[in-house]
């Protein structure tokens, strides 16, 4: 159970940029390649072989969280203690003009 727990699962939100971006030009690139190759053999299967192959590639790429997609770690604010904060006085009530008249 240790080593599932140790694999990471998380990008940070550059990460995620940075795989989109990859993502679609790996797209564009195969699906171009794969138009002109299907053209030139006058076979549609084939643009279609090559855009999935593109597809294929661009998942192995970008799902899982390598560690270029984790390099800009978010740094979240630590816990503050409920005791520490200190409370307004709830007896205090601002002192607003009705205006509904």
């Amino acid at each position: 159970m240790g080593l599932l727990e140790s694999i990471p699962t998380h990008m940070d939100y550059h990460g995620q940029k940075l795989a989109e971006q990859i993502f679609q030009a790996v797209i564009v690139v195969f699906a171009a390649v794969g138009f002109v190759w299907g053209y030139y053999c006058e076979q549609f299967v084939q643009t279609i072989y090559i855009l999935g192959a593109g597809f294929a590639l661009s998942c192995l790429l970008t799902l899982p969280p390598w560690p270029i997609y984790r390099k800009n770690p978010v740094s979240w604010q630590k816990v503050v203690d409920r005791s520490e904060v200190t409370d307004t006085p709830s007896g205090k009530k601002s002192k607003r003009k009705d205006r509904s008249k």
